[in-house]
């Protein structure tokens, strides 16, 4: 009878941690694979292209007019009256902020030059028009 209890203790006391490895490891995994496709909310602008495009550095403050005239400020749609609350704190917080304009190739000239005119108004020196970068394939400036 002692021998039979002895071989109960013996399987009780060893853990297998083998199927929580797998189970920790299977998680991960998807977890990996599914972050992925986790892509950050956009904007569908299609933006006009230039040779001369440059990369800037992140900006504090991106301001998109879509093609349907909608306003968006750092991805979130808003109003000339909520641009006009929301700028001057943010310049307050950064008195070096920059703002980076983009519109839709097919918005008016001049809806783009109100904007920029408008975040002039508002104090913001340094600006940027957002562009995509145009193929290597453009005229030479030799």
């Amino acid at each position: 009878m002692q021998g039979t209890e002895q071989e109960e203790e013996d399987i009780i006391s060893s853990i297998n941690v083998t199927p929580l490895v797998d189970i920790t490891l299977v998680l991960l995994i998807i977890f990996m694979v599914t972050a992925t496709f986790i892509l950050a909310p956009s904007i569908k602008v299609s933006l006009p292209k230039a040779y001369t495009g440059e990369s800037t550095p992140v900006s504090s403050i991106a301001i998109i007019l879509g093609k349907e005239g909608k306003l968006f400020l750092n991805g979130k749609p808003t109003t000339e009256q909520a641009l006009m609350a929301v700028i001057p704190s943010a310049l307050r917080k950064d008195p070096s902020l920059q703002a980076i304009i983009g519109a839709d190739k097919d918005v008016r000239h001049g809806e783009v030059i109100h904007i920029i005119d408008l975040v002039r108004r508002l104090g913001v020196t340094r600006f940027a028009i957002n562009v995509e970068k145009a193929p290597d394939e453009g005229p030479s400036t030799k």
